[in-house]
């Protein structure tokens, strides 16, 4: 008979079950509490300085303040440029459902032009979606108050105080100080390159041309943040701390804004340039390009109907002539190249030629602007009268190697190193230059017939004003030459410090004084009872002057007749000079694009600069063209 378990044997075999049962699940729960407890003190004691930063990040936002940007002064203490604050209403894209309608919506409360849509778009399209972008700017105390009544109705959408900058001068001085605009791709990367990141964090606009690019780093200043404590829904709850901004740094100028301002009025509604320079120092006392631009277009945003009228018209006011514009040089080019010869021994100041008016070289007639010439000429006369012949003849003694020399050396065809961005270099002929100038093999070569039309400036040569303005300064100043600057020192916004800019020379040139002083005797005989006697007339100082005729094309022998050609084919009038003779205080180059001859159309203009710098003469309107000046070659 089978043995079956007995009832006593099964409940203990149960019993043993259910207390493996409870035992597992025991240890399950233990080890699940001793997980959590292992996770927690991680978290809580391994990890919490770590969670500790992540939850006053998510508790705390950082708000960037923009600094104050830099005042810029003129040497008298004219503010020139400067900042005042102004209410905007913008959009954060990223915050905003659909963007038309809720424009569509805001401009029933708020004026939005179309202007306005299309700059918004424009500034959206190179913008991050999360930033905070100006719709209108400059908004009235009304519209600020009836918008903040519907606030409720626009997330996403808010007024802002923003500084703006403002030059109170307009347009004078515009190519000198330059513009802000909007920061794009190509200025993140230089600020990048400065490592400048961090301390542009909330700013909308980087100087773009002029001193406001050359000095943007010390105009900027050190940007300030906010802490502020936000709620879940992101909205600020309260300020926690607060560091200021530090404003940038203030840059004093040698510039004249009443000089500069009188200087465009001379020119009219004339192209040109015109660069005025301190001899001791280097400092620029005006740098005019006309025509002008107001650079306060450009703070807000341009127009892109201003913008074309700007960037197409045929005058090019967004050119600056005075460092971009390089121009042969003309008659202005002999004083150098005499007291080059002086220097270097191929004549002495005694010396004569004969002129008949013209000077054959190589099967080829180069003729003197006054028909059958000017008979014997000596340097001061050749200065003096403006004698062709005389620098035919001294160009072909010289050579090209001996002129390219001796004109590097005065920095005609090099670069000035003024602290604006974008100055050009000329061009200073030589062998080496052609070289590297022209492709082809038989453009390369150096003829010596071209040599002779180097000798009047014509030919090759192609300098900037400012080039010749600290070339006709170095001689003013006894050789001793500066690197032309726009700025005289910095005013540190913290410590109220001044630094100077320029205080040593370039360099001194090793020029015999007694040949200096025969170059500068010859320049005031040409404002004396030469060219540029007419224009300084009656002059209560006595000043040095040449003019100077660039011709933009060949006559081929023929005559000259400026009023019977189209203007763009008109010559370029030059002239520069120094006053006073024996102190000298100013020195300048004007140009005139198409302006015919030196004496008519430059000389004049110069004559009324140094007029108002010397003796505060203010002119009753701009410089009259003297249609009495001497009709031979300047």
């Amino acid at each position: 008979m089978p043995i079956h378990d007995s009832p006593l044997n099964t409940q203990d075999s149960d019993l043993d079950r259910f207390r493996f049962r409870i035992a597992f699940a025991a240890s399950a729960v233990v080890l699940a509490f001793a997980i959590l407890i292992g996770r927690f003190v991680y978290l809580q004691v391994v990890q919490r300085d770590y969670y500790t930063t992540r939850a006053e990040d998510n508790r705390i936002s950082l708000v960037p303040i923009t600094p104050n940007r830099g005042v810029i002064l003129d040497r008298n203490g004219t503010i020139m440029a400067r900042n005042y604050s102004a209410f905007t209403l913008e959009i954060t894209p990223s915050k905003v459902d659909n963007l038309d309608a809720t424009i569509d919506a805001l401009a029933k409360v708020i004026e939005v032009l179309p202007k306005d849509r299309r700059r918004f778009r424009k500034l959206l399209e190179e913008s991050k979606s999360f930033e905070s972008l100006p719709i209108r700017t400059r908004l009235s105390d009304e519209e600020v108050a009836r918008f903040a009544v519907n606030r409720y109705r626009f997330p996403g959408i808010e007024v802002k105080a923003r500084l703006f900058r403002q030059y109170p001068l307009g347009a004078v001085a515009s190519h000198a100080l330059g513009y802000i605009n909007r920061i794009n791709k190509a200025d993140l990367d230089t600020i990048e390159d400065n490592e400048q990141e961090a301390n542009y964090k909330g700013t909308d606009h980087i100087g773009k041309t002029g001193l406001e690019q050359k000095y943007e780093f010390q105009l900027h200043g050190e940007t300030g943040y906010e802490e502020v404590e936000i709620d879940a829904g992101g909205r600020a709850v309260r300020s926690l701390s607060r560091t200021a901004p530090v404003s940038g740094n203030n840059l004093t100028l040698t510039l004249d804004a009443r000089l500069q301002e009188m200087t465009e009025k001379a020119f009219g509604d004339r192209r040109g340039a015109l660069v005025a320079i301190e001899p001791s120092t280097g400092g620029i006392l005006a740098l005019v390009s006309t025509p002008t631009f107001d650079p306060n277009l450009f703070v807000d945003g341009i127009r892109s109907e201003d913008w074309d009228q700007l960037n197409n018209s045929p005058d090019r006011p967004m050119v600056n002539r005075a460092l971009n514009g390089a121009y042969p040089p003309g008659s202005t080019f002999k004083p150098f190249m005499a007291l080059a010869a002086l220097e270097i021994g191929k004549r002495t100041a005694n010396q004569t030629i004969f002129d008949p008016g013209f000077f054959n070289f190589g099967g080829h007639t180069f003729r003197d602007d006054k028909k059958g010439g000017h008979g014997v000429v000596d340097m001061y006369k050749s200065i003096v009268q403006s004698c062709d012949t005389y620098y035919y003849m001294l160009a072909n003694d010289m050579g090209i190697d001996n002129i390219a020399r001796f004109m590097a050396s005065v920095g005609l065809g090099q670069f000035t190193g003024v602290d604006i961005e974008g100055e050009s270099k000329g061009v200073l002929p030589s062998p080496e230059w052609k070289k590297a100038h022209f492709k082809r093999p038989e453009q390369q070569k150096w003829f010596a017939g071209e040599t002779i039309s180097i000798g009047i400036g014509q030919g090759y040569n192609a300098y900037t004003p400012i080039q010749m303005a600290q070339a006709i300064a170095t001689i003013a100043n006894d050789g001793v030459m500066y690197r032309p600057h726009l700025v005289n020192y910095i005013t540190d916004s913290k410590t109220g410090e001044k630094t100077l800019i320029e205080t040593q020379p370039l360099r001194t040139l090793p020029w015999k004084p007694q040949n200096i002083e025969f170059i500068k005797k010859a320049m005031i005989g040409v404002n004396k009872e030469g060219t540029g006697a007419r224009a300084f007339a009656g002059a209560e100082y006595e000043s040095g002057g040449k003019t100077g005729t660039a011709q933009l094309f060949s006559l081929k022998g023929a005559d000259y007749r400026g009023g019977k050609l189209k203007q763009e084919l008109r010559d370029h009038a030059l002239f520069i000079a120094f006053a006073p003779a024996d102190h000298p205080k100013i020195a300048l180059a004007v140009l005139v694009e198409n302006g015919g001859f030196g004496a008519q159309s430059a000389a004049p203009i110069a004559r009324m600069v140094i007029d108002y710098y010397l003796l505060g003469k203010q002119p009753k309107g701009p410089a009259q063209d003297d249609a009495t000046a001497p009709d031979e070659e300047e």
